[in-house]
């Protein structure tokens, strides 16, 4: 590809985005910890360009700040206007930056997905003067362009010429030959009047569709919201806050985006909202649907955010409405081809849990629940059932689970408390839930046996190991040996009643500090070392090894009190090879949920699963000899 510049639109008003604006100027608006021109700059950083220009107006200074502190920060040139010049002065004024070859122009508060590298292959190929990223979206379609894609009009109508024009939007993105800086004139212009300079000039302005490409335009405070909580639950999160950003103390509920410089005060809520910098929730206030910041408070509506979709189903009746639709907002981060939603109820909400026809777990979770609850583990209450279409109204639990807890910054004296409650149940669940175990056949009858533990084997063999990083190995006989081995060793573990998938995200944390446990329909009679491996070698949350240590040995102390026949020796020998089988199944589950159903947020776990099973496999080399010798590989 031929050298090109950059151009960077980055100094307007933000009119629509007031009064937020008034304090931070649009480009530099956070998502996640990150400025969102930081995002474009990597885009565009892609294509190598020798020098991107960036324009500056309001509050100036402020991006002169970031610009000197960016990563970019080596090809960045900064352009101020004073005054501010329009679409086409901004361009004219960087001509010196602009005028040696092709340049991209991408305004800052544009994100897409879509392909910069071949919109610029096709501009050059074309030998047009300039040529527009386009797609079809009926609210921005403002652009005419004739059937081989060539630019005719901007704006209102075309007069008998609708037959042979179509209407398309323009993205905000562009390719332009230096010759355009021609058709520009030194001061305030628009960069539109330009494009219709050239066209009158016989100059051709090509487009390139890109309909059907991720595009989101920032300019409201409901579409910048919108893709900040969109960012969140890419990130299989629904919380967010800066390390900076003490926020131990509150309550979080649903999303939550606390950028640096945020703050929230003892015994707070927050729901649902964004706090960007100098924000300040005062203690014991609540503060529910907002985009808060140094002396403004935007409200959003939550179906403009998150979308709602109508659900009817007989049960839903009980919330008052009769005729049985309500509007249900869709929850959940995890791996779950399940759908949950969020309903209001009267004066509550309720989440509805939704199940494929082909899902084999409905009936058994209903079960569990209502067997588990009875015997005192802190599961969901059921409130209704629909079991011809396979859905089931349950009390909402919030949206904080462990995993989200821990975003905040917590005292290890804190950490270890809300553990040792968590451990607390885990003990109720191995000791007097396992002693009742017969009561529940969907239970008794399903056991962590051998025929399992070799499908958690496969299941890694064939998502991680051929799915992720496409090995083959070599040594297959050798491995199925070893895997073997494992599976019989844990198979003769002494059973209890197992959760299966006791992690983070599967632990709710009501009220502040009570935990909830969720997504137990795959509960097991099984070995209790395999649930402590899920909790204190959590890929989600990696724990310092003397917090590890200290819950390690408050598990076993409250298990030796409660079963007096409880054997301290085989519980720690059933570790080893319970995290090697554990570690196993979380790798081929991050593998199949990332690769198959296309939820990438899983590949950030695998480096500290893979660190797990590197320790494990060391620690039993002389045992499964084989299985050590493919973590090896890949680790390196």
């Amino acid at each position: 590809m031929e050298a090109i510049t950059a151009f960077i639109p980055a100094a307007g008003l933000g009119e629509r985005l007031k009064p937020i604006t008034d304090q931070i100027p649009k480009p530099l608006l956070p998502i996640l910890g990150e400025p969102i021109i930081e995002t474009v700059l990597a885009r565009i950083s892609r294509l190598s360009p020798s020098v991107i220009a960036v324009n500056m107006h309001h509050l100036w200074e402020q991006m002169q700040a970031w610009a000197a502190s960016s990563a970019y920060a080596p090809v960045i040139s900064l352009y101020r206007e004073n005054p501010i010049l329009g679409t086409g002065g901004a361009i004219k004024n960087a001509s010196s930056s602009l005028k040696s070859s092709a340049f991209i122009v991408h305004n800052a508060d544009i994100l897409s997905d879509i392909d910069l590298s071949s919109l610029i292959e096709k501009h050059i190929e074309s030998g047009n003067i300039a040529t527009l990223a386009v797609h079809h979206l009926n609210k921005f379609n403002n652009v005419w362009i004739d059937k081989q894609g060539n630019l005719h009009h901007v704006g209102g109508q075309t007069q008998g010429t609708e037959a042979v024009l179509c209407k398309i939007a323009f993205m905000g993105i562009a390719v332009y030959s230096p010759e355009f800086l021609d058709f520009l004139p030194i001061g305030p212009s628009s960069v539109i009047d330009a494009w219709l300079r050239a066209i009158a000039a016989g100059k051709a302005i090509g487009t390139v569709d890109f309909s059907g490409s991720c595009w989101t335009d920032l300019g409201t405070p409901s579409a910048y919201a919108a893709a900040v909580f969109a960012a969140l639950k890419e990130q299989g999160k629904t919380v967010y806050a800066h390390p900076s950003v003490d926020c131990g103390k509150a309550e979080l509920q649903g999303s939550v985006i606390i950028e640096q410089g945020g703050s929230v005060g003892f015994d707070a809520l927050v729901s649902n909202s964004i706090l960007l910098p100098g924000a300040h929730v005062s203690s014991g206030s609540r503060i529910e649907h907002c985009i808060l910041g140094r002396g403004f408070h935007v409200a959003l509506d939550p179906a403009d955010i998150f979308g709602t979709v109508p659900v009817s189903a007989p049960l839903l009746t009980m919330c008052g409405n009769p005729e049985g639709r309500v509007n249900a907002v869709c929850i959940g981060t995890g791996g779950s081809d399940r759908t949950y939603y969020r309903i209001p109820c009267r004066e509550t909400s309720y989440v509805l849990m939704s199940c494929t026809a082909s899902d084999r777990d409905y009936e058994r979770h209903l079960v569990l629940s209502q067997f588990l609850r009875k015997h005192g583990v802190p599961v969901p209450e059921i409130l209704g059932t629909d079991k011809q279409e396979k859905q089931a109204l349950f009390e909402d639990l919030g949206d904080l689970s462990l995993y989200s807890w821990l975003a905040c910054r917590r005292s290890p004296d804190h950490i270890i408390s809300m553990y040792c409650k968590i451990l607390d149940f885990l003990v109720l669940l191995h000791t007097s839930v396992t002693d009742h175990a017969a009561e529940c056949t969907q239970l008794w009858e399903r056991n962590f046996d051998r025929e399992h533990l070799r499908w958690e084997s496969r299941y890694f063999m064939e998502n991680f190991v051929g799915g992720i990083f496409q090995i083959h190995a070599g040594e297959q006989l050798l491995l199925d040996d070893d895997f073997e081995s494992l599976a019989r060793t844990v198979a003769e573990f002494d059973k209890v009643v197992l959760h299966r998938d006791f992690q983070s995200q599967n632990i709710m944390i009501v009220h502040g500090n009570e935990p909830r446990f969720i997504d137990f329909q795959g509960a097991r009679m099984g070995p209790a070392a395999y649930d402590i491996a899920s909790l204190l070698w959590d890929p989600y949350c990696c724990l310092q090894d003397s917090m590890r240590d200290t819950l390690l040995s408050y598990y076993i102390m409250r298990m030796k009190e409660t079963q007096t026949d409880f054997g301290e020796r085989p519980f720690r020998e059933a570790l080893l090879p319970c995290g090697l089988q554990r570690h196993m199944q979380a790798l081929g589950a991050y593998g199949f949920l990332s690769q198959v159903k296309g939820k990438k947020y899983f590949l950030r776990h695998i480096p500290q699963a893979l660190a797990y099973l590197r320790r494990e496999s060391e620690e039993a080399r002389d045992i499964y000899p084989a299985l050590h010798r493919l973590v090896a590989a890949i680790h390196e």
